[in-house]
């Protein structure tokens, strides 16, 4: 299966903006959807941002919608998020996942439909 490894995290002032990347390595990232998610302690972990296999469909919170754009490069095997206006209530340890899957424009809005996680990269906005 893929492993997953996320980078671009760290310290931003409110309003500011920061890139996250996950480089997948392993057989078919393509035939993986994908998603981006986050965690605070005592608090469960987040949904942010999915994308289909062929990066056609994708799904945001509404906490981040309109501000956080999830996009994949399937030759590159990397997904990425670009987060922008970040907010101190963005603040957390962002997670990547994958979810091997037979359709190509399916969009996971769960959590419980990913197995595979990264270790995860801190954001840390402040105000």
């Amino acid at each position: 299966q893929v492993q997953l490894v996320e980078s671009g995290g760290g310290l931003v002032q409110d309003g500011g903006s920061l890139r996250l990347s996950c480089a997948a390595s392993g057989p078919n990232f393509s035939l993986h959807a994908m998603g981006w998610f986050r965690e605070v302690p005592d608090q469960e972990r987040e949904l942010v941002a999915t994308i289909s296999r062929n990066g056609g469909n994708t799904y945001y919170s509404n906490s981040v919608k309109g501000r956080f754009l999830i996009s994949r490069n399937n030759a590159k095997n990397t997904v990425s998020l670009q987060m922008n206006s970040l907010k101190p209530e963005d603040t957390a340890v962002y997670y990547c996942a994958a979810r091997l899957i037979y359709s190509s424009d399916y969009v996971c809005k769960n959590s419980y439909e990913f197995n595979i996680w990264g270790q995860g990269t801190q954001v840390t906005v402040s105000s």
